[in-house]
């Protein structure tokens, strides 16, 4: 019997771990990959964060390396790897959940390395579950390669010809600039991007933010609701001088697919010979056995993570608590927030 269980060994679950270490816990984080770090390091090759390194580190550690600078993919992934080790953690990899269920006051897990009985579960998987791609992608030949972003790793995954990245985000802007090097590039978005610069003044764009206090902005106030209803804009300014030059060229919504070709909303259709799908992710809580945890739409309902079943808590989720919530400038206060809510009870 453990006293809590935490579902993921990301940025969230092991700053649930750190603060869990701080108080008499018999806990255990678990999580279906091999390494930690991992989900990072299987992204695509050039991505590079936009937050900087001192807003990109987790409670205790210091991330190396110019605090104003802005890390590789490849140096998160060695730094979440290197926190789990600073600290310690229990993590027990390559454990997948199959179930949970709860009784008289238990956790039930079933996973694909035994079955764990807990007082308490976080659930810290965070955002990007299952890849999304419309069901219209379907209905493309085979003659066109297709692929969502979340397995794009580097031009030379494509075939020779034209490519179209769908999805109006950082990273369908970055892979298309990437792109934009040897081949013809669409970006197909739903409306027109908004661009803000990396540093202003010699200070990233996050640091100013911090000064302004938009980026503790909460979810349930005036200025988080207009910073939600706008949208996350695009960091940087390449693709805009790219679209500028004519390297890139920005396309409507697409609105079908047919054999090898993608029509857009009020532009036409264009032959194509290789797709990005920069559509985002799903979440899959299926896994939950127990009733009222997610609502119709398959999202978590809950209160800065607190859900209506007592023990089960939420971590890492977008707009949790604040702007920053899913990055990992923001995890480890919403982390803390619920050992506090732990000790209480």
């Amino acid at each position: 019997m453990l006293d809590t269980i935490v579902v993921g060994a990301g940025q969230a679950g092991l700053s649930m771990g750190y603060w869990l270490s701080m108080i008499d816990q018999n806990f255990i984080i678990i999580d279906e990959g091999t390494r930690v770090g991992d989900s990072w390091r299987m992204r695509y090759n050039s991505l590079t964060l936009f937050t900087p390194r001192y807003l990109s580190s987790l409670p205790g550690l210091n991330m190396k390396g110019n605090p104003q600078g802005f890390p590789t993919k490849n140096e998160v992934a060695d730094y979440l790897e290197q926190y789990a080790h600073t600290f310690n953690l229990p993590i027990q990899m390559e454990t997948e959940v199959i179930g949970m269920d709860k009784q008289d006051d238990i956790f039930y897990i079933s996973t694909t390395k035994g079955s764990f009985q807990a007082k308490r579960v976080i659930i810290a998987t965070g955002p990007f579950q299952v890849p999304f791609i419309p069901v219209i992608a379907k209905n493309l030949s085979p003659l066109v390669f297709q692929i969502h972003s979340s397995l794009y790793r580097g031009p030379s995954q494509l075939k020779p010809g034209n490519a179209v990245v769908v999805g109006g985000g950082n990273s369908g802007a970055q892979i298309a600039v990437e792109l934009a090097a040897t081949r013809k590039v669409y970006l197909s978005v739903s409306k027109k991007p908004r661009y803000l610069p990396l540093s202003i003044l010699g200070k990233s764009t996050f640091w100013w933010f911090e000064r302004l206090g938009l980026l503790n902005a909460r979810g349930d106030s005036r200025i988080g609701q207009k910073i939600r209803d706008a949208g996350d804009p695009i960091f940087g300014h390449d693709l805009n001088k790219l679209v500028k030059n004519d390297k890139i060229t920005t396309l409507p919504r697409t609105m079908k697919c047919k054999e090898q070709e993608i029509g857009f909303l009020d532009y036409g259709d264009l032959k194509v010979q290789n797709v990005i799908w920069a559509t985002g992710f799903k979440t899959s809580y299926s896994w939950i056995k127990i009733p009222h945890v997610c609502d119709e739409s398959g999202n978590p309902i809950h209160s800065r993570g607190l859900t209506n079943i007592k023990g089960l808590y939420f971590l890492g989720l977008p707009w949790q608590h604040k702007r920053g919530s899913a990055l990992l400038t923001g995890v480890g206060e919403d982390a803390e927030y619920l050992v506090r809510v732990i000790q209480k009870n």
